[in-house]
């Protein structure tokens, strides 16, 4: 893709982030962020397209302009779906939002909507195992450094697919697994107690998807499902490794925070979840094998089962 359909397409992904007005000022800080993280993979003004979207500088028709391209138009509209996914259910300010977008994108109505249904699927996947979890299932010290150790070797070859729908995928196994860390300790968690227990981390969820696909975007690692856009295994080269390192340092933190009782406070937790996260970069070029060996057996089209089953 060339600069103008990237700056496009990160332009209505950054209006997805920002489709839902009453999403948390927490989250939408996060994004502003995550401009800041992803300024130095493209030549790209990033922050600037931040706020002429805040703002309102700029048009839904203005930026479809440049997605001269079919493979370029849906691109952007199955990243949109999956910024709008990645936090849950789609709220009814982004429901409108994809749907004028896929409008003006020219998109065929019944295709769009199956991509969302599917990218929602993935969201939506509950917290709790497909064969529950009892306390008899506690697991021991070493049990539970494989169990994070394998989860993020998993979210790390997930990273290295270049479909925007894989990384979807992510998120909700993230989840899962602070689901089994906590249940190990004795606590019955929720989706809502975990998506606040990342979000206090640091890990917000719509933020994370969208630094994800967005060096993906910038690698030229992505491709739509339903695209041939530049992509694959042959350029991993190029992924940062973040995926990996962000379930390490959250199944680490999980541990210390529900082994200890809940007992950290917010500033500690992040504190933690930080210097962990510096420990997990620097053991993903070790495990980097086995991510791309693992990415090499992943059937995309299985990636519902894939979260369902974890």
């Amino acid at each position: 893709m060339n600069e103008q359909q990237q700056k496009a397409v990160l332009t209505v992904c950054l209006m997805a982030a920002f489709a839902d007005g009453s999403k948390h000022e927490r989250e939408r800080a996060e994004v502003k962020n995550i401009a800041e993280t992803l300024a130095g993979q493209t030549a790209i003004n990033i922050s600037a397209l931040v706020q002429d979207v805040l703002l309102k500088r700029t048009s839904l028709p203005a930026v479809v302009a440049a997605l001269d391209t079919a493979e370029s138009r849906q691109l952007a509209f199955e990243m949109a779906v999956c910024v709008c996914d990645a936090d849950g259910a789609q709220s009814p300010a982004e429901q409108a939002f994809l749907e004028s977008l896929r409008s003006a994108l020219g998109l065929d109505a019944g295709q769009a909507n199956t991509f969302s249904a599917q990218a929602e699927a993935i969201a939506n996947v509950p917290v709790t195992p497909a064969v529950a979890v009892t306390a008899a299932s506690t697991m021991t010290r070493e049990e539970m450094d494989k169990a994070i150790l394998n989860a993020s070797i998993l979210n790390g070859a997930i990273e290295l697919l270049p479909e925007s729908l894989a990384t979807m995928a992510i998120i909700p196994l993230q989840m899962k697994l602070v689901y089994r860390i906590g249940k190990s300790y004795g606590y019955e968690l929720d989706r809502g107690h975990i998506k606040d227990f990342l979000a206090t981390a640091g890990v917000g969820l719509t933020s994370q998807y969208l630094e994800q696909a967005g060096r993906k975007l910038f690698g030229g690692l992505l491709r739509g499902v339903g695209g041939g856009l530049l992509g694959g295994l042959g350029k991993q080269a190029v992924s940062s490794g973040m995926s990996f390192a962000s379930t390490y340092a959250l199944g680490h933190v999980a541990r210390h925070y529900y082994s200890g009782g809940r007992t950290l406070s917010t500033q500690m937790l992040r504190d933690a979840f930080n210097d962990m996260l510096g420990e997990a970069k620097n053991l993903q070029a070790r495990y980097l094998p086995e991510m791309q060996a693992q990415a090499r057996t992943l059937d995309t089209g299985r990636l519902l089962n894939l979260v369902q089953q974890a």
